[in-house]
């Protein structure tokens, strides 16, 4: 019983400095600031003057192949797909023909 007590408690001050944390960052956006007097247009300050060489991200994937049937219709897929082949029957041998003695 006391663990679950000290366990609410806890959730009642994660929960406190969680709304601490909104009320005080909400307060700081009430002037205009430096960034917003500039004129400037934002975008990325990190980006380099210089072109990538290879893509990262490991092993390129092979070009894609095209799909045999396109599903953006409103045809059925059976309709696309067509009925397959019937396989072949492999009829069963006779069975050997035990001796009788």
């Amino acid at each position: 019983m006391l663990i679950f007590g000290v366990l609410h408690l806890i959730a009642l001050a994660l929960g406190v400095v969680l709304f601490v944390m909104f009320v005080r960052s909400d307060r700081g956006s009430r002037g205009p600031s430096d960034d917003d007097e500039s004129g400037g247009g934002g975008g990325n300050d990190r980006i380099s003057g210089r072109p990538k060489g290879s893509p990262s991200g490991g092993i390129p994937l092979p070009d894609a192949v095209p799909p045999a049937v396109r599903l953006r219709g409103t045809e059925r897929l059976r309709d696309l797909r067509g009925r397959p082949g019937r396989r072949r029957v492999v009829e069963p041998s006779r069975p050997a023909r035990r001796r009788v003695r």
